[in-house]
């Protein structure tokens, strides 16, 4: 994960893009780069869903990547340890979700 950190900062410092990187505008990206995911999805069953053909992989795999990217430039603008970060939020849900109140049900913790 350091690694990628540090090659992504670099890539954005060779081309002076710190500047446009405030924690509103990677937000703002992060959120079109999730509608850019979504919008492969939009018009497909549950099932082609789970059997994507091969073709529409490599383009969902850009997305995957450019969705990482921003997150890991919002993180580290932040200071925020992303790794840490989901691992503290399991744990935060698994208290929310105790597995015999929550298995097999897609119900929001407030309703179960």
């Amino acid at each position: 994960m350091q690694e990628l950190i540090r090659r992504m900062r670099n890539f954005n410092n060779e081309r002076e893009w710190s500047q446009f990187h405030s924690p509103k505008n990677l937000a703002m990206a992060l959120s079109v780069e999730c509608a850019e995911l979504t919008e492969h999805f939009q018009w497909l069953t549950e099932e082609q869903s789970r059997n994507l053909p091969q073709d529409m992989i490599e383009p969902i795999k850009d997305e995957i990547g450019d969705i990482l990217i921003y997150l890991l430039n919002i993180s580290d603008k932040l200071g925020v340890d992303p790794l840490a970060a989901a691992h503290a939020k399991i744990e935060k849900n698994r208290v929310k979700y105790p597995v015999e109140k929550a298995r097999g049900l897609s119900k929001k913790y407030t309703e179960l």
